[in-house]
């Protein structure tokens, strides 16, 4: 088994190897029929959106709802999300994913919201549950979005950007000067939002005894061998981590309040934020991920690793929401940075984070060969590896390793958010990417 971008994020090869261990640590569980399917949800009437009002119900007033045939892709979609509840001819050995919920905006309008398959599935082991113990996964799931987390950094860094609090053009060092080491004086703010930096994936954080050594690590992470900030595509965590930190320091805050009061407050999000635990009072509708041994079952507590270590909140990753929410975001930037009336961004600056700034750029990624640099402010742009037929140059969004992904289709005025539990009991079992982009063809 090659190392993959999961087991090199938290380096080390200690971490690395305890990675490889906690996938061999035990037998694959053999795939069963679940004894009791659990009960369809219905595709969706067209509902005007709005923001959130209750964490407790997805139910929408008849005031709200217009009758409208189901659009033409919503039995497609079902029909791809039931598919991959399980094994399939491009996962052979299991399920997907063992639940997974997408919603479809088009032109402000939910079109499709729907939900498959469980919510909670295993226990550690992984052993499956029985029947009566399973969770089935609903519309309002909370689920951990991953790599998701690194859009809300990036729209907080942009409103930084718009108060005149940040310069895109800017070294880090100017805000962070703690920012150290050979080379790193000439990365910018932007390069860090374009993975352009030349920083690895991940930084080293275990092995240490509090979060003061450990986001020094983040900060002081050496630059990639060869590396040279500003030339070649290179998705890098720590580049995330390090704007979190920029965040905290020029808004005075730590992220989770950052998050809240200039992002999830204004747009009405009350299903959305880090450590759930501490938020979710229904705790059913917490998706599980992990339930591998190494380290139990992950049930409102965040899948990364590095994350993980640094306490449960940082720039990329850490954020757990509904798809209703992460669609709002989506809206957010569709809408040029406005929603329900109220601009959170400018209309200039979220046009530039939404074009390519990374033209005639070399990427590299191992692990995903036809991805190229094609990437906004942010967001990644027209990679099909992910977006399917969906794919243009002005398509934008984001994935997620537990199975998630955020996409915005400008052309098509459209929103499409697939969250999935895929590493529900264990991430090694399925590529997300097949999901996400039969979910996309289904729509295009």
């Amino acid at each position: 088994m090659s190392l993959t971008r999961r087991m090199l994020l938290g380096a080390g090869l200690s971490s690395a190897a305890a990675a490889l261990a906690g996938c061999a640590e035990n037998p694959a569980p053999t795939w069963a029929e679940p004894a009791t399917a659990p009960p369809a949800v219905p595709v969706a009437g067209e509902v005007a959106v709005a923001p959130s009002t209750s964490s407790a119900t997805t139910a929408v007033t008849p005031a709200q709802t217009r009758a409208a045939a189901p659009p033409a892709y919503a039995a497609r979609v079902q029909n791809v999300l039931t598919k991959y509840l399980k094994p399939t001819p491009d996962n052979p050995k299991h399920p997907g994913y063992a639940g997974a919920v997408a919603l479809v905006m088009v032109d402000g309008k939910t079109t499709l919201h729907t939900a498959v398959g469980h919510a909670l599935r295993y226990q550690a082991g992984p052993v499956e549950l029985p029947a009566s113990k399973r969770v089935a996964a609903k519309p309002d799931s909370i689920f951990d979005l991953a790599s998701l987390t690194k859009v809300y950094t990036a729209l907080l860094v942009l409103q930084l950007v718009d108060k005149g609090k940040v310069d895109l053009a800017a070294p880090v060092q100017k805000y962070l000067p703690e920012f150290t080491g050979t080379g790193k004086n000439k990365i910018t703010i932007a390069m860090l939002l374009a993975h352009t930096s030349a920083l690895p994936v991940g930084a080293k954080v275990t092995g240490m005894t509090n979060n003061t050594a450990r986001w020094k690590s983040v900060l002081t992470t050496p630059l990639v061998k060869g590396g040279v900030p500003g030339t070649t595509f290179r998705y890098s965590s720590v580049g995330l981590m390090v704007l979190g930190r920029l965040v905290e320091k020029l808004t005075g805050k730590t992220l989770d309040k950052a998050l809240r009061d200039n992002l999830l407050t204004p747009l009405g999000l009350k299903d959305t934020g880090f450590q759930p635990l501490k938020w979710v009072s229904a705790k059913q509708r917490l998706v599980a991920t992990d339930a591998r041994s190494s380290r139990g079952l992950l049930r409102g507590t965040v899948h990364d690793d590095v994350c993980n270590h640094l306490g449960g909140i940082a720039g990329h990753a850490g954020i757990f929401g509904t798809a209703k929410d992460v669609a709002v975001i989506g809206q957010l930037m569709l809408n040029g940075g406005t929603y329900n009336g109220k601009r959170l961004l400018s209309a200039a600056l979220l046009k530039q984070a939404l074009t390519n700034v990374n033209k005639g750029k070399p990427a590299i990624d191992a692990e995903r060969p036809k991805r190229t640099a094609d990437h906004g402010l942010g967001v990644e742009l027209n990679q099909p590896w992910f977006m399917g037929k969906l794919a243009s140059p002005t398509t934008f969004g984001h994935t997620g390793f537990t199975g998630t992904s955020l996409l915005v289709s400008p052309a098509r005025k459209t929103v499409v958010v697939l969250l999935t539990n895929r590493a529900h009991p264990n991430w090694s079992w399925s590529n997300p990417d097949t999901h996400r982009v039969a979910v996309h063809n289904a729509i295009a």
